[in-house]
């Protein structure tokens, strides 16, 4: 059987993607997946397909969302801060930065890259929009963090770009949240969807 093909639908400031990221990066190791990395940015996403940005949720929806994060984190021992201090971020660096590390070092570098900076807001509460911040995490991820930074600084409206087409690739996609697998057709939506998708995974024929 060829190995399986799995188009990864990422938000780098999404709680849910920092949750599921490091292991949905296992999860497609250990069934020699390739894996096609696409970068969303929810702003351009959600008009089109029916979501609503944090602020806009109704206080019901604001409420379950802090309860179920709190929940999984426990669930799956992964710390996270409910309401990191620099969230959102205050630029958009961190998405032409991964893209930078897709563009440049392949997949596998934009999946360390996105899980380094998800780590970053989510459960270390730094600006992911400080160059800085981002270069010493990217650094830390063994991939090289002031040139991936200069990279994209330099040629951020080509990354953005691509940022956009990604966004879009996704709504085609019938991709409406992060994180978002596709695989043999079949969407799975969320970080608490992984086990099904390995289970999918380990029973294709």
């Amino acid at each position: 059987m060829t190995p399986p093909v799995i188009d990864y639908y990422l938000s780098p400031v999404s709680p849910w993607t920092y949750l599921g990221a490091e292991r949905f990066r296992k999860l497609a190791a250990s069934h020699d997946a390739k894996v096609n990395v696409f970068i969303m940015d929810l702003a351009l996403v959600f008009p089109e397909t029916g979501g609503l940005p944090l602020p806009k949720r109704s206080p019901q929806r604001q409420a379950y969302r802090l309860q179920e994060l709190s929940r999984f984190s426990q669930f799956l021992d992964i710390p996270l801060t409910l309401k990191p201090a620099h969230f959102p971020p205050s630029s958009p660096l961190a998405n032409i930065v991964i893209m930078a590390a897709r563009e440049t070092h392949g997949a596998e570098a934009a999946l360390l890259a996105s899980e380094a900076l998800l780590t970053q807001i989510w459960s270390q509460e730094t600006d992911i929009g400080d160059s800085a911040v981002v270069v010493a995490a990217l650094n830390g991820a063994g991939l090289p963090g002031d040139d991936l930074v200069a990279d994209a600084q330099n040629n951020a409206d080509a990354y953005s770009a691509l940022v956009a087409k990604d966004s879009k690739s996704a709504i085609d996609a019938n991709i409406f949240g992060a994180p978002s697998f596709v695989v043999d057709g079949q969407v799975f939506w969320g970080q608490d969807r992984l086990d099904m998708l390995g289970w999918h995974l380990s029973n294709r024929v």
